[in-house]
């Protein structure tokens, strides 16, 4: 732990790699919502990870592939970031899409304060407006309004702490560990978790299996395998390219770049749904590469 601590840090690349990171996983969530009518939650968890595996495995080959170095925190952290996509999840079907990403996107604040307080990093007030700018980027982006929040919208809150809390554990006891070998534990993760599911759905009465979490998987043709592998794609790179990036930057500044995820939806909704961004849309994404600006130079 102590070695992990003197490593130096390669804001650089963790900062590269982050934005490509949301990219991915942005594109992964403009899939999933195109394709949620066909599928089932868990069934997308189990195939894009059974697909996602193998190509995992050839990547880090018999040199690499060893049993990590700290099994039980790689463990906690594949089951909270598993966790935190099933709380965004069961908060979908009760939230508008907009209130529940205004709701989940107050991460980087949860990031920056854990950061604080866990480890101890000195958040400047730079630092602080960073992150206050961001924020107000997304609601800028995604306005919703005050009758879109329920009390549903307390899961993507807490959704937004796990992930925190996971970036955190990636920062500082996962460290030394291969990026590869914790995208192939939250994988193994994602299916053990779908499998399970899956086998409880089938004991409920058949009246009730309906709806994204709880409805029967659906029949797979050669578009729906497409997806699967878009998806596992993007799970992939998302997976390897979040525990680079926070391996290798502080959690307060990478986690500001995180809000850049809006602005790349924000493009997959003009490239899918034809969902032009007015002027206020525009001036929420400056917000928010000024964030990560002003976030850089602290």
């Amino acid at each position: 732990m102590q070695r992990a601590e003197r490593r130096p840090d390669n804001l650089p690349l963790a900062v590269s790699v982050i934005l490509v990171t949301v990219l991915a996983l942005s594109l992964g969530d403009a899939l999933i919502k195109l394709t949620s009518s066909s599928f089932v939650i868990w069934q997308i968890f189990v195939i894009r990870s059974l697909i996602a595996l193998p190509c995992l495995l050839a990547l880090t080959g018999r040199s690499t592939l060893r049993p990590p170095k700290a099994a039980g925190w790689v463990a906690l952290r594949s089951a909270t970031l598993v966790a935190m996509w099933i709380c965004y999840y069961l908060a979908l079907p009760h939230l508008s899409l907009s209130a529940a990403a205004a709701a989940y996107y107050t991460l980087p604040i949860f990031i920056t304060l854990f950061s604080a307080l866990f480890i101890g990093e000195r958040i400047s007030r730079a630092g602080w407006i960073a992150v206050a700018l961001g924020f107000l980027g997304v609601l800028l982006i995604l306005r919703p309004g005050l009758g879109d929040f329920n009390g549903w919208a307390i899961l993507p809150l807490i959704a937004a702490m796990l992930y925190a809390g996971a970036m955190i554990l990636t920062r500082t006891r996962c460290r030394d560990e291969n990026p590869l070998i914790l995208s192939l534990a939250l994988n193994i993760c994602f299916v053990a978790t779908g499998s399970v599911a899956a086998a409880g759905i089938a004991l409920i009465p058949a009246e009730a299996r309906q709806g994204f979490l709880l409805a029967p998987w659906a029949s797979m043709g050669m578009a729906e395998w497409l997806s699967m592998a878009l998806l596992a794609a993007a799970l992939l790179i998302g997976s390897i390219g979040a525990a680079i990036a926070y391996q290798n930057g502080p959690p307060a500044v990478i986690g500001a770049f995180d809000f850049a995820y809006v602005a790349f939806a924000v493009l997959w909704g003009v490239v899918f749904f034809a969902d032009v961004p007015d002027l206020t849309s525009a001036a929420g994404m400056a917000l928010i590469v000024g964030a990560g600006i002003l976030s850089l130079r602290q």
